[in-house]
């Protein structure tokens, strides 16, 4: 068997997420397909990801891996798959993969990107499906004052989606806003790890404090509980995209993979 390593972006807009789904189309069950396909392989090769993203939500550089008997060289795979591939889909690149990878528990880190435009700035009609509007104002100051409080190792319950017998405990290693020339608003987060809306429920809070509707004091006191906060809003899926993974060197692929199964195994890392 050899692991391929396959790094590829997508346009989630018509996706129902990572996933495989009967019935539904997800970037899985179509990239899945045509690997079979290419492959002359039934059932389909599995891929297993780096981040599951949710329905509408778009990535980057997402990577997932495949355990192929295939003798078709890595090159010739990336060609072919790019030839009967959707045009939603772009795969970047297929090789193989060092010893030890694992797309998922390799992971040293995902970093991810919300784009949105506040209620005082016209949106550009080409970048309503990758940018959210909002329909208010958004102090940009109030916000980098609150991405301070959330920054670190703390338990992300109130802002995750909860699973049984996983824990919420992460360590958000840069939350940070900025606002581009053309007023697009860019809300940067990397993590270890992402629980379940975790990314979409953190920039809903900073929208609320930004906005004026809640203040700081509001945000200490709702991050130090320990469930989640029905007042913190989910944020559109179509403003957030997955943008990097990070590995470290390849002799400590194997030992991250080893830590990473241990602690989360019952866990999907990069459900933002």
């Amino acid at each position: 068997m050899t692991r391929l390593r396959i790094d590829l972006a997508y346009d989630g807009g018509r996706f129902h997420g990572w996933a495989a789904q009967p019935g539904l189309r997800t970037v899985q069950g179509v990239l899945e397909e045509s690997l079979g396909r290419l492959l002359r392989l039934d059932p389909p090769p599995s891929l297993t990801v780096a981040g599951r993203t949710d329905a509408g939500v778009h990535a980057r550089g997402q990577v997932c891996h495949a355990d192929l008997e295939s003798t078709t060289p890595p090159a010739d795979l990336l060609r072919r798959l790019r030839r009967i591939c959707p045009d939603d889909i772009a795969v970047r690149d297929v090789t193989e993969a060092p010893e030890g990878f694992d797309a998922r528990f390799s992971a040293i880190w995902r970093r991810y990107c919300y784009r949105l435009i506040d209620s005082e700035q016209t949106p550009d009609p080409l970048l309503r499906t990758q940018v959210t509007q909002l329909r208010h104002p958004f102090h940009l100051g109030t916000a980098q004052q609150a991405t301070r409080l959330l920054t670190g190792l703390r338990d992300f319950a109130p802002f995750c989606k909860a699973r049984q017998g996983a824990t919420t405990i992460r360590e958000l290693r840069e939350f940070s806003v900025s606002q581009r020339v053309d007023g697009v608003i860019e809300v940067h987060l990397l993590a270890d790890a992402f629980c379940h809306s975790m990314v979409r429920a953190l920039v809903g809070a900073l929208t609320v404090v930004a906005g004026g509707r809640r203040n700081l004091a509001w945000l200490e006191e709702v991050a130090a509980s320990d469930h989640r906060c029905g007042q913190v809003p989910l944020m559109p899926p179509h403003g957030l995209v997955l943008e990097e993974v990070g590995y470290p060197a390849d002799d400590q692929l194997a030992d991250r993979a080893r830590q990473a199964r241990a602690r989360r195994s019952l866990e999907e890392p990069g459900e933002a």
